[in-house]
């Protein structure tokens, strides 16, 4: 761990501790992390460094609109490498939410994204993408018996920071 000290002029050192404490941080370390966290993830996305990522796409629509659902299916169906899992949630008698976990070459999340919340009827659209490493290595089997007999390959995915 590196220590680093920062200085804050009184005002804004006591807006912080308003923030830490409504979002429930122990402490102020915990909450710049989590700061710096956010906005390395920033960064890395305007600059196109996150070839890979996982996300959340959430969005609300009006299923009464017009062929969106059947839309809103194809364009699901036509990105299924992409989809991890769906959560679909009735909110009242005309609007559904969606959350989708995505996963994937981040340029082809982003763009699957904003086809889906440029949909007519879809509202509230918000993407949510975390960078990460993708190790594709060789394993044995988790009983440890037999590591040529056994072994399996599959993707790890680790976040970044």
């Amino acid at each position: 761990m590196e220590r680093f000290t920062i200085s804050l002029d009184a005002d804004l050192a006591v807006e912080f501790d308003k923030l830490i404490k409504a979002r429930g941080y122990s402490n102020r370390s915990e909450a710049v992390r989590d700061m710096l966290r956010s906005q390395l993830e920033s960064f890395r996305h305007e600059r196109d460094e996150a070839r890979h990522c996982v996300a959340n796409l959430s969005y609300v629509y009006n299923h009464h609109e017009r062929d969106l659902a059947e839309r809103l299916t194809h364009l699901s169906h036509e990105h299924h490498n992409l989809a991890v899992s769906a959560m679909h949630a009735h909110l009242d008698h005309e609007h559904c939410i969606e959350s989708l976990i995505l996963r994937g070459p981040s340029a082809e999340v982003r763009e699957f994204a904003n086809m889906l919340i440029a949909q007519r009827g879809v509202r509230h659209g918000q993407l949510n993408m975390v960078a990460v490493e993708i190790d594709k290595g060789r394993h044995g089997h988790p009983d440890g018996q037999g590591e040529a007999s056994h072994t399996h390959r599959h993707e790890h995915i680790k976040p970044k920071s």
